[in-house]
């Protein structure tokens, strides 16, 4: 393969807030760190991983591209993640969705889905 997927980037006012609540919903961890990058993953050598960089303007609409989680149990992993600072979103999503809509502390929005086997179930 001539190209792979390496890394999804996130602008952020507080970059290691950032880092440190994603590290902790993702059990990853920080792989490198200066002030103008910050970069997670579950290892050096596993990709893709999350760059977080920083950016002057505020965070005005929502969010084009986002991460989806696919957890064993979602009710709990949404309880896990709230408890770690997310805040529950709604969108005009339908009450009876696979998903729940949540945002990062800096209010970038991803969802949690109901528990996946493949990428198209």
């Amino acid at each position: 393969m001539a190209v792979s997927f390496y890394s999804v980037v996130v602008d952020a006012h507080d970059l290691p807030s950032q880092a440190r609540f994603w590290c902790r919903v993702l059990d990853w961890k920080v792989l490198f760190e200066s002030h103008d990058e910050i970069v997670i993953g579950a290892d050096k050598d596993a990709v893709p991983g999350i760059t977080f960089v920083p950016v002057p303007e505020g965070k005005t609409v929502k969010n084009r591209l986002h991460i989806d989680l696919a957890p064993d149990d979602q009710a709990a992993e949404v309880g896990r993640i709230v408890g770690l600072g997310a805040t529950r979103l709604n969108i005009g999503q339908p009450v009876d969705v696979g998903w729940a809509v949540l945002a990062d502390p800096e209010g970038n929005e991803f969802c949690v889905l109901s528990p996946k086997n493949s990428l198209i179930d």
